[in-house]
């Protein structure tokens, strides 16, 4: 554990913080955004409901990292030094920011050109992503699916225990919280049906997942070590990667998920660095058999971040949680995932999406799909509010994720991942 000034849990800054807020001090998450002043795809860090312009702070003398690294293109910053340069920076916004320090505290000036309220803020994708990788990394969801669909089976396939199970996704069809998704079409087959079909899917699921940006290039031909694995990444958000589920089931033997996943990805806004999570860092479960050399973690890699995701129907005036999980029941670590996506010369590029795969606990109610949480079908969620049933998601649902590390009087959060279902068009 790597942890120095930023990381004290009495630290406070003259920005107002509310004390459920996921943005304290201690957190400083990237984002980019539009304002009356700002242009689309200006780079800010959030502090409670604040936008702080790296740009204009750049630009005026109060970041020093070099020939001004932060422009317009969030691809710039994440190639600029990599993960030292983004610690460093990191240091000097916590400085800036701490109640005891007046240079830009007590500057009206200054303040006006810097500092943006989010509520006059448009909260942007935070970059152009250049690919998309999903993997399958929670065992229990691994586990379950097993039991659902190879009931005289193992639950686990052989290779599940060895290596970070994947497929390449669609970075087009990725978006940012808030933006609505329509409920795709796509081509099903029926149990009891002669031919397949085309119409809308009935079965629309959500996936509880984390995510992880890369800051950095490599050679093609030049794998990344799995000690090299974090410096090769600018941090984390949250993912729904949104599923049909009979979709899926038709098309997916024999080279696994196509249309039923390509629809549509939401993530969370802000990137929180591994520097802010570090003092949640722990050991991951144990890899029985242990894993081949080229994957075995160099020391603590999985990180506690508590995870939430509810429903609110068009019926219902506030949410419902359904579900209550935790990313330490990844199975591989983000490291894992990023050295065995590489471990054969394969060239990644800044700004490209690794999802973890559903993050499913041990219990019933930690459960990271509704797949799961209604068994197949068999055992439907009732929305308490309004009494209606739920086995899958249904037009005019709202899917909420969100997730935070714990600390003594403060949180470090990622904020929501949420999304609308419209009809098929």
């Amino acid at each position: 554990m790597n942890l120095n000034r930023t990381h004290n849990p009495k630290a406070k800054s003259w920005i107002e913080v509310g004390s459920e807020s996921h943005f304290p001090i201690q957190n400083l998450p990237f984002c980019t955004y539009a304002s009356e002043r700002a242009p689309a795809g200006s780079i800010a860090v959030r502090i409670g409901d604040t936008l702080v312009d790296l740009y204009e702070l750049c630009h005026l003398g109060y970041l020093k990292g070099g020939d001004d690294p932060f422009s317009c293109d969030f691809q710039e910053v994440l190639e600029y030094g990599g993960r030292a340069s983004l610690t460093s920076i990191r240091e000097q916004l916590f400085d800036l920011l701490s109640v005891e320090n007046a240079s830009l505290r007590d500057n009206a000036d200054l303040k006006a050109r810097v500092l943006t309220s989010v509520a006059e803020a448009e909260i942007l994708l935070p970059m152009t992503i250049n690919a998309f990788v999903d993997f399958y990394s929670g065992i229990h969801h691994a586990s379950n699916v097993g039991k659902m669909f190879r009931p005289d089976m193992a639950p686990l396939l052989p290779n599940y225990r060895h290596l970070p199970i994947g497929y390449n996704g669609r970075a087009s069809s990725v978006i940012v919280s808030g933006e609505s998704i329509t409920r795709p079409k796509g081509q099903t087959k029926a149990p009891d049906a002669d031919a397949p079909s085309f119409g809308p899917t009935r079965e629309l699921d959500f996936e509880l997942e984390m995510g992880f940006f890369t800051g950095r290039s490599n050679e093609m031909g030049e794998p990344i070590s799995i000690e090299q694995a974090e410096d090769f990444m600018f941090g984390l958000v949250l993912v729904n990667d949104w599923s049909a589920r009979d979709v899926q089931r038709w098309e997916y033997q024999p080279l696994g998920p196509f249309l039923a996943k390509s629809f549509a990805t939401s993530i969370s806004p802000y990137v929180v660095t591994l520097d802010a999570l570090e003092p949640w860092r722990l050991e991951g479960m144990p890899q029985e058999p242990g894993v081949l050399p080229h994957l075995r973690n160099p020391g603590p890699s999985h990180f506690d971040i508590q995870l939430e995701v509810s429903i609110q129907s068009e019926q219902m005036t506030k949410p419902q949680v359904i579900s209550r999980s935790n990313s330490k029941y990844l199975y591989w670590s983000f490291a894992q995932q990023l050295a065995h996506q590489t471990s054969n010369g394969t060239p990644v590029e800044s700004a490209d999406l690794y999802a973890s795969g559903t993050i499913s606990g041990e219990s019933e109610d930690s459960f990271g799909s509704m797949l799961e949480l209604c068994w197949k079908g068999t055992k439907p969620i009732t929305l308490h509010e309004t009494g209606e049933t739920r086995t899958f998601l249904a037009d005019g649902d709202t899917v909420t994720m969100t997730g935070w590390a714990q600390g003594d009087g403060y949180r470090v959060g990622f904020g929501d991942v949420s999304a609308k279902i419209l009809p098929a068009k």
